[in-house]
């Protein structure tokens, strides 16, 4: 009884780790022009002004999601690694919620990190997301490597992006 528990655990566990990306049917394609808005509540960015070069992680979270904070805590935690990768951290929250979030991470301090909202929930629509955190990685000419839906390893998200 003892081994069919911790097979049944481990098992469990297993689907925790070395998530696959999700098809989306974009692969390949652009990256999508839509609005985004700062937390200052009054500059917008257009993802066509995005520069090419380095490759773009567009992070879907909620800042009450533990899923997403652990991702988020995953990413700081190795973001020397990841310095090429440029973040941008979406949410459909008001800035007034986003605060807290981004103090208790000390996100302004990383310099390819930007924390936006996307009032319209644009993004959310064209990716079809069900579920967060969801990442989308772009490569450095802004097309479209994979998608995850769920908490991602550090290796797997730096992989994709050097794709």
């Amino acid at each position: 009884m003892k081994k069919i528990s911790a097979f049944f655990i481990l098992a469990c566990l297993a689907g925790c780790f070395g998530k696959e990306p999700q098809k989306t049917g974009k692969e390949g394609t652009p990256l999508p022009e839509f609005k985004l808005l700062l937390m200052d509540s009054v500059t917008w960015v257009n993802t066509r002004d995005i520069p090419t070069g380095n490759p773009i992680a567009l992070f879907f979270f909620s800042p009450y999601c533990p899923y997403c904070r652990d991702q988020t805590l995953e990413i700081i935690e190795e973001i020397d690694e990841l310095k090429n990768i440029q973040f941008y951290f979406v949410t459909s929250f008001p800035p007034s919620t986003l605060k807290d979030f981004k103090k208790a991470y000390q996100l302004a301090k990383y310099s390819n990190i930007t924390i936006a909202i996307d009032p319209q929930q644009a993004l959310g629509n064209y990716f079809e997301i069900t579920g967060i955190p969801y990442i989308a990685i772009y490569s450095k000419d802004k097309k479209l490597n994979h998608a995850f839906k769920g908490k991602i390893t550090f290796g797997q998200l730096k992989k994709v992006a050097e794709e």
